[in-house]
């Protein structure tokens, strides 16, 4: 389904005299399933796509992460970057970082590509998740996943999520590393409890606060993840992988090389008090959802925009790990919510994952963004022939513009 948005942009030419041009967007309708636990926003009401978009590389796992020196800092994997090859599978894993230069999304360079070795073991594969780069010190988080059936081609639970090992460090923006001290069998958090066992805090992923981490709310770096509880009340088929979950989950630590790896200087969100206030716990046996959705949660990233003072969440559920996934946003004044809908995007990609909201692109009124993704991974070897739906995604680090839509807009065109 195409909606189409005309709207007036005022564009200043050089001699100060205003130029107007008509633009046509494409607003993704908002289909939630029955059952969806958040209201409606009323600052955000939805998202058009401009038409405008980019592809870089042939790997996935793009997280950029906005630094002082102006550059983007990401991880990948799974693929190749220039001459360079990552594969997260097996004893030999490697994950990648690569340095992203440039200010206009659809001209960027990718430089100081690189691997580095990481064994899953006892798990079969090793993955990039959260990525920061503040005060020049890089902090590169692995997650783990296990295959159930020793056949990624034929199984739906084969990536089954295992646990968030630790961080590595650079201090020379990713020129050279210091190893985590945690491995897959004695992860940071202590979670699962056994091979295939639950996790909460699986794939985190830091809050983008913008350049340097300059609008965090108390100098923290937050991370968000997903997961789902034992015993699960209604499982579903390949319900705790690498894209599906039931629940979000928060965690906070003053960012620094001792205490990254620290578990005992986290914080974890466990709820909320009567007054509705936030409770910060260092006991991670005392978290709680910041999300909870069951069978309709999976990987989650979250931006600060700082413009319109809102938190974007971003949340993939990817229903049986190989089929078509769904992605919705959500907004929230603070980072504990209360959360709304922006919009639920049913097949989005139509198989995008991975996606986040890099900062360092959010305009100046906060309207105007860029979704980074990958999408149709399983084209490739299950040749499922899905659509790059909007036009232009694909395989690699996907960027497309959206607008994010005001009531005045949403009114015009008769959408909500």
């Amino acid at each position: 389904m195409r909606v189409r948005v005309t709207t007036l942009i005022a564009m200043v030419a050089g001699l100060g005299l205003a130029l107007w041009a008509q633009v046509s967007y494409r607003v993704w309708p908002s289909t939630p399933p029955a059952g969806c636990p958040f209201k409606l926003s009323r600052s955000i009401v939805g998202i058009a796509f401009t038409g405008r978009h980019t592809h870089y590389a042939n790997a996935d796992t793009w997280y950029p992460s906005w630094a002082t020196d102006g550059n983007m800092y990401s991880p990948w994997t799974d693929g190749k970057v220039g001459d360079v090859s990552s594969s997260s599978g097996g004893p030999k894993a490697t994950t990648g970082n690569a340095t992203i230069v440039g200010d206009d999304p659809l001209s960027l360079k990718i430089i100081d590509v690189a691997v580095f070795p990481g064994d899953p073991t006892p798990y079969g594969g090793r993955y990039p998740c959260g990525s920061l780069v503040y005060d020049g010190v890089w902090y590169y988080g692995t997650y783990c996943l296990m295959d159930t059936d020793g056949d990624p081609g034929k199984g739906l639970n084969w990536d089954v999520l295992g646990p968030f090992v630790g961080f590595r460090y650079s201090t020379d923006f990713g020129k050279t590393w210091h190893d985590a001290p945690h491995t897959p069998a004695h992860p940071l958090f202590g979670e699962p409890d056994k091979p295939g066992g639950k996790v909460k805090m699986g794939s985190p992923h830091f809050v983008d606060f913008g350049r340097n981490m300059q609008y965090s709310p108390d100098g923290k770096a937050y991370l968000v993840g997903h997961g789902a509880v034992d015993p699960d009340p209604k499982p579903r088929e390949a319900n705790l992988s690498w894209i599906t979950g039931d629940q979000i989950y928060l965690a906070r630590v003053m960012p620094s090389v001792q205490n990254m790896n620290d578990r005992a200087k986290y914080e974890f969100f466990a709820g909320q008090d009567v007054a509705g206030r936030p409770i910060w716990s260092h006991d991670f046996s005392r978290i709680k959802p910041l999300v909870d959705w069951n069978n309709n949660a999976g990987c989650v990233t979250m931006t600060y925009n700082a413009p319109l003072k809102k938190y974007l969440m971003a949340i993939t559920d990817g229903g049986n790990t190989i089929s078509k996934f769904n992605t919705y946003i959500l907004e929230s004044d603070q980072i504990t919510g209360p959360w709304k809908l922006v919009v639920y995007m049913r097949h989005f990609g139509e198989q995008a994952y991975f996606v986040n909201i890099p900062s360092k692109f959010i305009s100046s009124d906060g309207r105007t963004a860029w979704l980074c993704y990958a999408a149709n991974f399983t084209n490739g070897y299950l040749h499922t022939n899905y659509r790059s739906d909007p036009p232009g995604g694909g395989y690699g680090m996907t960027l497309q513009e959206i607008r994010l839509l005001a009531p005045s807009e949403a009114r015009a065109t008769g959408y909500r």
